[in-house]
C-alpha cells in the first residue's frame, strides 16, 4: 500500500513548503549546527571495556561520541581485537590481556562486560567485588547457579550500578508503546508476536559462520552450548524482555521446538527455533527464529529480520528497534470500533452466499506514533508551531516516518554513566536482566526436553542437591 496514492495537486504544493520547514525542524533535532559541549573530566565516568571483539568494538564506536564517560582501559585476550578496540575508541587507554589486572586499576569507575556469554558471570562478580559499576551485555548470566549467586552478591553491593544491555527499554518508541499499553489505548493486550529471521544461506553472518579451528576456537563460541545459549540467548532475549515489560510479568511457562536443519557444520546450537510463552491472565508471546529467510511482514515489508507485533482488543502496534542506519520505527493500527445494536440488527439481514456471509471492509491504515516534542505548546514561537504542524502533516501522509533522533544504544550508554553518578536504578537493572536470562535458560530446556517448562522451576535449579540438566535431545 502506498501512502501517497491519494496526494492531490494541492497536497503537493503544501508539501513543497512543508518539506522545507520539516527539514529545518529535523536539522534542529539532530543538533546541527549547534556546538556539542564536552563535560569536564571530573564529571565523566572513567570506564574500562572487557572484551573488544564484535560487540565490544560496536559499543566503543558509540562510546566515543558520548561525553559523560571516558575510556581509560581496554582488555581482550586476542591482540587483534585489542588493537581494533584501541583504534575505535582513540586516545591512550591502558591495555590488558587479563581482566583482573584491569579491575585492579584505581582510576576505573565502571566496566563494560562484552565477552562471550559463559564469561559474563565470573567477570561481573569479580567487578562488583572490586568496587566497580557494571554494564553487562545480555544475557546477564548463563547457568541456573549463577542466578542465585549474582542475586546474593549484588545485594551485598547496593551502591554499585548493575545494568544489562537491553537497549529497547531505552527507546522512545518502546517507552511510548509501553505507556499506550498501560493506559489502555490498545485495549486489552493479550498477544505479542515477535520474530528475528535471518538468511544464513544467502548472506552468512561473520558471527554465526563457522571459522577454522572448530570448538577449540573461541571465535566460534556462539555455535556451541558449552559457551552459548544459541539463538535464544542472542536474539530471543531482546524480544522476550519486551514482552515481559509490556505484560508487567515474567511468563508462567514456555514450550517450543528447536532443530538443527541447515547449518550442519559441526555446531550444536539450533538454527531454527519456535517458542510459545504463557503469561498470567492468558497472555501469550510467540517467537520465531529461522536461518533461511529474512522477510518480515511488518511495515509493508519495508524492514526485514526483526520486529514485534503487539495486539490489543482496540489496536495493534508494529514495532522494531533498528540500528545505526535504520532507526527504530512504530506503526499503530486501530481496530474497527465496537458494533452498535443497529449494526448487529443489520447483520441478521445479510444474505448468505454459498453458505458463507460476505463481509466488506478495508484494513485500517497505520498511524505513525508521534513523540511529545510534536505537541503544540503556548511557549512555542510561530516558527516552532509551523515546524511541528509541517512534520505532523508529513507523517500523517506517510511522506516522512517518525524515527528516533537518538539510537537507543547511545541512550542506554549515556544513561548508565548518569546512573553511576546519581545512584538511580537503571531501566534494565539486575532483575530485568535476571528475568531475561532465566527465560533463555528455560526456553532452551523446553526445547531440549520436549516439554512445557514452568518458570518456578528455576527456584530449585542450580542449588545443592538439584538434579543435573537432561542431555539435549537429538533433533533435525
Amino acid at each position: 500500500m502506498s501512502f501517497t496514492d491519494d496526494l492531490t495537486r494541492r497536497d503537493v504544493v503544501k508539501m513543497a513548503g512543508a518539506a522545507g520547514l520539516a527539514a529545518a525542524a529535523v536539522s534542529q533535532i539532530d543538533g546541527f549546527p549547534a556546538i556539542q559541549t564536552v563535560k569536564a573530566a571530573n564529571d565523566q565516568v572513567q570506564f574500562g571495556m572487557i572484551g573488544t571483539g564484535s560487540r565490544g568494538s560496536y559499543l566503543l564506536k558509540h562510546l566515543a561520541q558520548i561525553d559523560n564517560g571516558r575510556c581509560v582501559a581496554l582488555c581482550d585476550v586476542k591482540q587483534d581485537a585489542l588493537d581494533k578496540g584501541l583504534k575505535t575508541i582513540g586516545g591512550s587507554p591502558k591495555t590488558f590481556k587479563d581482566y583482573r589486572e584491569l579491575l585492579a586499576q584505581k582510576d576505573v569507575d565502571a566496566v563494560f562486560v562484552t565477552t562471550p556469554l559463559f564469561m559474563h558471570y565470573p567477570i561481573t562478580t569479580d567487578a562488583l567485588q572490586a568496587g566497580k559499576h557494571v554494564f553487562c551485555e545480555k544475557a546477564l548470566v548463563f547457568k541456573p547457579e549463577e542466578v542465585h549467586g549474582l542475586r546474593a552478591l549484588a545485594a551485598q553491593h547496593p551502591k554499585q550500578v548493575l545494568q544489562t544491555g537491553l537497549q529497547r527499554r531505552y527507546s522512545k518508541f518502546y517507552q511510548t508503546v509501553k505507556d499506550m499499553v498501560d493506559k489502555g489505548v490498545l485495549g486489552q493486550v493479550k498477544y505479542i508476536h515477535a520474530q528475528w529471521h535471518r538468511n544464513m544461506i544467502n548472506k552468512p553472518s561473520s558471527l554465526w559462520t563457522m571459522k577454522p579451528g572448530g570448538d577449540t576456537n573461541l571465535a566460534n563460541w556462539r555455535l556451541y552450548r558449552k559457551y552459548s545459549g544459541g539463538l535464544v540467548a542472542e536474539l530471543t532475549s531482546h524480544q522476550v524482555d519486551v514482552s515481559d515489560w509490556m505484560f508487567n510479568s515474567s511468563p508462567e511457562w514456555v514450550m517450543g521446538y528447536g532443530s538443527l536443519n541447515d547449518l550442519k557444520d559441526g555446531r550444536d546450537v539450533y538454527d531454527n527455533v519456535q517458542l510459545i510463552y504463557h503469561y498470567p491472565g492468558g497472555q501469550q508471546l510467540t517467537w520465531s527464529g529461522i536461518s533461511t529467510n529474512q522477510h518480515s511482514a511488518l511495515f509493508n515489508a519495508g524492514r526485514s529480520e526483526m520486529g514485534e507485533i503487539i495486539m490489543g482488543t482496540d489496536g495493534t502496534i508494529h514495532l522494531t528497534v533498528g540500528e545505526d542506519i535504520h532507526h527504530a520505527v512504530a506503526w499503530w493500527y486501530r481496530e474497527p470500533p465496537k458494533e452498535t445494536q443497529v449494526e448487529k440488527d443489520a447483520k441478521k439481514k445479510e444474505t448468505a452466499v454459498a453458505g458463507a456471509t460476505m463481509v466488506a471492509g478495508g484494513a485500517s491504515r497505520p498511524i505513525p506514533l508521534l513523540f511529545d516534542d510534536l505537541n503544540i505548546t503556548k511557549n512555542d514561537s510561530f516558527l516552532d508551531r509551523e515546524m511541528k504542524f509541517a512534520r505532523r502533516w508529513l507523517y500523517s501522509k506517510g511522506v516522512m516516518v517518525q524515527e528516533e533522533d537518538t539510537n537507543p544504544v547511545d541512550t542506554e550508554l549515556s544513561s548508565f554513566f548518569q546512573n553511576c553518578r546519581d545512584g538511580k536504578r537503571p531501566r534494565a537493572d539486575l532483575e530485568v536482566g535476571m528475568a531475561d536470562s532465566i527465560a533463555v535458560m528455560l526456553s532452551n530446556k523446553a526445547m531440549d526436553e520436549n516439554r512445557r517448562v514452568y518458570f518456578n522451576e528455576i527456584d530449585k535449579m542450580g542449588l545443592p542437591g538439584a538434579k543435573p540438566a537432561a542431555a539435549p535431545a537429538k533433533k533435525g
